[in-house]
């Protein structure tokens, strides 16, 4: 898969994708989150090749998601930190723990979540910054960004997004569908 594509797509989700839809890199990042730091603690914990480690922390060091400093000297070992950029991605993590919660978890969740400001459980979910309502698909109405565009893997949500006789006239398209406010 070439994850460059999708970097250069004009879609916040495809460039986030590029980093991090890949599942090493995500469970490294749940590791990270939990508190493991060393290269050995992560192979142990995730019971992974330590190539393909080396490869994800090098490729979310790339992508100024992790830090690598030395703790030890000889031999030279190394702790992983987040980065701010990394930290951000708490609540990615933390949707997609509380979906597999919801919708894969047979046995039970595996993990429980205390919130340490109230000391009640809860489950992660995504709201508005405003109103604090949550979001869900039939609640958000989308529309176009300044950096919206239409290109490789954005033309049709970009045609709905920016409006379909805009984009149907430069194209000299005909049959094109109505625009919509929610993909």
């Amino acid at each position: 898969m070439n994850k460059d594509r999708f970097a250069d797509m004009s879609c916040s989700v495809a460039r986030t994708a590029a980093l991090i839809a890949d599942p090493w890199a995500l469970l490294v990042l749940r590791d990270l989150f939990l508190g493991l730091a060393r290269f050995d603690e992560l192979r142990r914990d995730l019971d992974i090749a330590t190539n393909v480690l080396a490869d994800r922390l090098d490729r979310l060091q790339a992508a100024g998601l992790v830090v690598r400093e030395p703790y030890q000297q000889r031999p030279v070992r190394h702790e992983y930190h987040l980065t701010d950029a990394g930290r951000d991605l708490y609540g990615v993590v933390l949707s997609l723990l509380a979906w597999g919660d919801r919708h894969l978890a047979v046995d039970g969740v595996p993990m429980r979540l205390v919130h340490k400001t109230c000391g009640r459980p809860c489950t992660p979910t995504v709201t508005c910054d405003h109103c604090g309502e949550r979001l869900v698909d039939e609640a958000v109405e989308v529309l176009p960004g300044p950096g919206g565009r239409d290109a490789p893997g954005t033309t049709v949500i970009a045609r709905k997004l920016f409006g379909a006789r805009e984009h149907a006239a430069d194209a000299g398209e005909t049959d094109v569908p109505e625009a919509v406010t929610r993909p």
